[in-house]
């Protein structure tokens, strides 16, 4: 292992991968700022609000275009240019601090605002081969998603450039033992079990539906369900949860790292990385994103007239610790299993 190791100097004018990262998300928060100025002047298509093709599950369900477009475009174009601030070369006058904070409010307006369980409803129904529910105001989530999640790793990239340490792999000599493959596989391994239960307890509400005992449930809804086989959808998307869920165990065992023995043809081989920690990433985000609009939603006064049908809202309001408890057992897989950085020479013991 490396003692101790300087990150090399980017060759000036030329593009790496992290590089890469800050300028795309300036254009796509550049492109999505001029469409939401597009729409503010009174273009079609806007999808939010008032104009969201399902606006009881919206944030913002009494506002129009009108109203709610020009606030998008400015957030959007503000956005766009603290991104563009931190892809730049060098270093900015403007406070560390408040760039990659930028960042951080950009991503949560996303996700508490914007984006919605839509957004993880139309990945489980892709499995299921149902492609109706897939619509313009879903694509524009996703694209906004896609856009302030650009905009956070840029924001990593520059924390880790201005403070030293190396912009692939964020290691520098001060770097804390918690990110160190030991320590990182004890809270993980906490956080990966948290990320089993919760879709577990969610996922027995359906199971007790498609059972017959309608636990949380008025006996009218309990009806109008079984009419329209709505337990049956319920239980499948609910079953792949929890299958999901026990994949999960796979980021603290040892058949997480190397294929095991039944898998013909992959037996014996090492896991790829990405393979583990980009879908985990991905479904940590997403099920955060749903449950937080049903707290939202809680808080809107959505169910106000549905306490006595609790079991249909309450289960998907824990889903954000089953987000949070599943990015940070991935985050531990990866520092567990990333060795040697290929920028820096960094890698596990070094000081």
């Amino acid at each position: 292992m490396v003692s101790q190791a300087a990150e090399p100097r980017p060759v000036p004018g030329r593009f790496n991968r992290t590089t890469l990262i800050g300028y795309t998300a300036f254009f796509a928060l550049l492109l999505y700022g001029l469409a939401h100025t597009y729409w503010a002047l009174g273009g079609a298509g806007f999808p939010f609000g008032a104009d969201d093709a399902n606006p009881e599950y919206s944030a913002f369900p009494h506002l129009g275009r009108d109203r709610l477009a020009p606030w998008i475009a400015g957030w959007l174009l503000g956005s766009a240019a603290v991104a563009l601030l931190m892809a730049l070369p060098g270093r900015r006058r403007i406070p560390t601090l408040f760039l990659v904070g930028a960042s951080a409010i950009s991503a949560a307006t996303v996700f508490f605002a914007l984006a919605d369980f839509r957004i993880l409803g139309n990945v489980a129904y892709l499995f299921m081969l149902k492609f109706s529910a897939i619509n313009w105001t879903v694509l524009n989530q996703l694209f906004a998603v896609v856009s302030v999640g650009l905009m956070v790793a840029s924001a990593v990239v520059y924390q880790r450039r201005v403070s030293g340490a190396c912009t692939r792999c964020g290691r520098s000599s001060a770097t804390a033992g918690w990110t160190s493959p030991q320590v990182a596989a004890r809270w993980g391994r906490k956080a990966a079990y948290l990320a089993v239960v919760v879709p577990l307890l969610y996922a027995s509400t359906r199971w007790a539906w498609v059972l017959g005992f309608p636990l949380g449930l008025s006996d009218q809804l309990w009806e109008e369900g079984q009419k329209d086989h709505l337990w049956l959808y319920g239980a499948a998307l609910a079953t792949m949860g929890a299958l999901g869920s026990l994949l999960t165990l796979g980021l603290v065992q040892r058949w997480g790292e190397v294929f095991p023995r039944w898998m013909v043809g992959l037996r014996g081989r090492r896991v790829p990385l990405s393979l583990a920690v980009v879908p985990a990433a991905l479904v940590s985000i997403m099920v955060t994103i749903a449950g937080v609009m049903y707290i939202r939603l809680h808080f809107q006064g959505a169910f106000d007239n549905q306490k006595e049908d609790w079991g249909a809202t309450v289960p998907e309001m824990i889903w954000p610790i089953w987000g949070l408890a599943l990015a940070t057992a991935t985050l531990a897989y990866y520092f567990r299993r990333r060795g040697v950085c290929k920028r820096c020479a960094r890698g596990e013991g070094f000081k």
